[in-house]
C-alpha cells in the first residue's frame, strides 16, 4: 500500500472539514437572507393592506345595492405599472373585484378565491398562487367586515416571486465567493498550522540523520510534551545497545584469549607428533584456528557494527588498508609472481567501517582472488552510480572465475567449490556477512579480466 504522508492527511481533512462547514454556513445564510426578505415584503405588504382597508368604502349601486369603493390607492409605482411585480386585490361576495393596474387586463385565477376560506378573521395570511403572464405570487391576506355589507372582504397584496428569486440568487453567488475566499485563506491558515505542528517531528528527524550520519551520539534539544517520551526511549535504548556494544566487546576479547591459548599449546605439541596422524592433527588443528579466527573476526564486527552507524570515529581510509593489504600479498604470493593493481578517485574516500573490520573483508576478498588467479588481479575504488554517499571497491582476477549457478553457493558458510584447494570455505561467506553488518552487499559477477568480480558497496563517511 503506498504511503500517505501525515501532513497530507492532515492537510486533506483540513480541506473536507472547512468546505463542509463553509458550506453549511453559506446555506444557513442563504436560507436567512431569503427569510428577512420574505418578512421586509410581509411587513410592506402588512402596511399596504392597511392602507387599503383604511380606503376601503361601501357606495350605494344600482337598485339598491351596495358595492365596494375605494378612495385612494397605494402610492407604489409598482401597483400603478402593468405586470410592476407588485400586485393588490379586494374581493367582495359578489361581482368583481377590485384590483392594482398591474394586473393589467388578467384577472385573478379561481385558485386564488379557493384559498380564501383558509382565512382566520383579525389574522394576516400567506398564501401562493400565479399572477398575470404566469408570475408566481406570494401573497398576504385579511378578511375585513364592512358596515354595510353581508359578506366579508378579503384584501390581499401580493408580489412576484422571480424578483424574490434573483435576490436570493445574486446573495447566494455572493456569498459562495466570499466563502470561498475565506475557505482558501482557512486552508493556508491550517497549512500554516500543520507545518507548525509538525516541525517538532522534521526537527527530530534531521536529530536521528546526525545520530545515523555519526554527527552525534544522542538526540539533544527540547521537543514538545507529545514527543519528548518518544525522545526519551530513543535515548534509552541508544544507551543500552552501548552498553551491549561494550559487553559484546569485552566478551569476544575474553574468548579470544580463553581459546588461542589451549590451541597454542595444542599446537605446539602436536609438532612432534609423528606420522599421518600428526600432519592431520596439524592440519585440522590449522583449520580449527582459521574458523576461530574468523568467528572471532565477525564477533567484534557484529559488536563494532552499531558504532559505526553511530558514527564513531572518522571513518576508515580505504586507500591505507588497500596498501597494507597489497604489501601482505605480495609477500605471500611472491613466488606466483602476482600482478597486483589498484585504481583509486583523485580522493580515495572514507568508509564506516572499522579498520579491523574493513582489513578482514577486504582481505578475504583479495586473498580469494590471489589465491585463484592465474598472473594478474586489480582493485577499483569507486563512488557508486548514483548514488555518491556510497563507496564501491571492486576486485578483478583473471582466475578461472565462478559459473553464475554456483555463484550464491559459494556465499554461503562453509561451502567449498573446489575439494582440492586449502582452505575452510568461509572466506567470501564472511566477507559477505560483514558487508551486511555495515549496511553493504557482496556480489559476484563476471570480471572483464575473465576471472570472478567482487563487488562491495560500503556507505561512505
Amino acid at each position: 500500500m503506498s504511503r500517505v504522508s501525515l501532513r497530507r492527511r492532515l492537510l486533506w481533512a483540513a480541506a473536507l472539514w472547512i468546505a463542509l462547514g463553509l458550506a453549511a454556513v453559506g446555506v444557513l445564510l442563504v436560507l436567512l437572507f431569503r427569510h428577512h426578505v420574505e418578512q421586509e415584503l410581509a411587513e410592506r405588504a402588512r402596511g399596504q393592506l392597511d392602507a387599503l382597508i383604511a380606503g376601503l368604502v361601501v357606495e350605494p349601486g344600482a337598485a339598491g345595492a351596495a358595492r365596494l369603493g375605494l378612495r385612494r390607492e397605494p402610492p407604489d409605482p409598482a401597483f400603478h405599472q402593468p405586470l410592476g411585480g407588485m400586485y393588490w386585490l379586494v374581493q367582495g361576495a359578489a361581482g368583481p373585484p377590485l384590483r392594482s393596474r398591474s394586473w393589467w387586463d388578467a384577472l385573478p385565477a379561481p385558485a386564488l378565491a379557493a384559498q380564501w376560506p383558509k382565512l382566520v378573521p383579525g389574522e394576516t395570511g400567506r398564501f401562493t398562487g400565479t399572477g398575470p403572464g404566469a408570475q408566481p405570487l406570494l401573497l398576504w391576506a385579511r378578511r375585513v367586515e364592512l358596515a354595510g355589507l353581508d359578506a366579508p372582504v378579503v384584501v390581499a397584496v401580493g408580489a412576484d416571486v422571480t424578483r424574490l428569486q434573483g435576490l436570493t440568487r445574486s446573495y447566494a453567488l455572493t456569498v459562495g465567493a466570499a466563502l470561498g475566499v475565506l475557505a482558501l485563506a482557512l486552508w493556508a491558515a491550517a497549512g500554516l498550522q500543520v507545518r507548525s505542528g509538525l516541525a517538532p517531528l522534521g526537527r527530530l528527524q534531521v536529530a536521528l540523520q546526525r545520530l545515523r550520519g555519526g554527527e552525534a551520539s544522542r538526540i539533544e534539544g527540547r521537543y514538545p510534551a507529545e514527543v519528548q517520551p518518544l525522545v526519551a526511549d530513543l535515548n534509552a535504548v541508544l544507551d543500552h545497545n552501548e552498553r551491549l556494544v561494550r559487553q559484546a566487546r569485552e566478551q569476544s576479547g575474553n574468548l579470544a584469549h580463553g581459546l588461542k591459548t589451549p590451541l597454542a599449546v595444542i599446537g605446539n605439541a602436536a609438532v612432534h607428533w609423528p606420522g599421518e596422524e600428526g600432519e592431520l592433527v596439524r592440519a585440522q588443528l590449522a583449520l580449527l584456528q582459521r574458523q576461530v579466527d574468523l568467528h572471532l573476526v565477525r564477533a567484534r564486527a557484529a559488536a563494532q557494527s552499531l558504532d559505526a552507524s553511530r558514527g564513531a570515529g572518522p571513518g576508515t581510509p580505504v586507500a591505507a588498508v588497500l596498501d597494507d593489504l597489497l604489501r601482505v600479498m605480495e609477500r605471500l604470493y611472491a613466488a606466483r609472481a602476482l600482478r597486483l593493481e589498484r585504481e583509486l578517485p583523485p580522493q580515495p574516500p572514507r568508509v564506516a567501517v572499522p579498520t579491523e573490520t574493513l582489513h578482514e573483508l577486504l582481505g578475504n576478498l583479495l586473498d580469494n582472488a590471489c589465491q585463484w588467479a592465474r598472473w594478474r588481479v586489480r582493485v577499483r575504488v569507486a563512488p557508486q552510480p548514483g548514488a555518491p554517499e556510497r563507496v564501491v571497491i571492486e576486485i578483478h582476477d583473471d582466475g578461472p572465475g565462478i559459473a553464475p549457478e554456483q555463484r550464491e553457493r559459494a556465499l554461503q558458510r562453509g561451502q567449498r567449490l573446489d575439494e582440492r584447494q586449502p582452505g575452510s570455505g568461509l572466506g567470501l561467506a564472511i566477507a559477505d556477512e560483514l558487508a551486511q553488518l555495515h549496511g553493504g552487499r557482496l556480489e559476484l559477477e563476471k570480471s572483464p579480466l575473465g576471472g570472478l568480480l567482487a563487488r562491495v558497496g560500503l556507505p561512505r563517511r
